[in-house]
């Protein structure tokens, strides 16, 4: 049996969305398939691929042909360079645990500093404004007295 990694349309009409699936090359573009492997959205601006690297790279490492768009969205994705540098499905794996960690951390304590330092900032520059509204009532008090 060929096994293709191609795109499968779902959406309704005109609002397009795609599924990434393993299929036999020999069914339907949108019938059987044997496993989804990820998901397409071109509608998004950037365009929304989510792509599971470690069972693309195990389909490709089986025999399954990308069509040429699947190629291009697994080349975005890293899982074409995973395939073609021989990394392991586990160091795959691993990495894209790592970096789901990195994000989730740099989420979580990059949005709260964010928003706790506006508030000074923005308190300092009324701050900065009172004092400098206060200094020049000073120098038009001075200015008058000296005349």
């Amino acid at each position: 049996m060929a096994v293709k990694l191609r795109l499968m349309r779902m959406g309704k009409k005109k609002q397009p969305t795609y599924r990434v699936v393993a299929a036999d090359s020999r069914s339907p573009r949108d019938g059987r398939f044997i496993e989804i492997v990820g998901t397409y959205n071109p509608r998004t601006e950037p365009s929304e691929i989510k792509i599971d690297n470690a069972r693309a790279v195990h389909w490709l490492r089986n025999g399954a042909q990308p069509s040429d768009r699947v190629r291009k969205l697994l080349t975005i994705s890293g899982a074409w360079e995973a395939f073609e540098s021989g990394v392991t499905v586990e160091e795959l794996e691993a990495r894209a645990a790592a970096e789901a960690a990195a994000a989730a951390e740099a989420e979580g304590a990059g949005a709260e500093p964010a928003s706790r330092e506006a508030e000074p900032a923005s308190q300092g520059a009324e701050a900065e404004a009172a004092s400098e509204e206060a200094e020049r009532d000073a120098e038009t008090v001075s200015a008058g007295a000296e005349a």
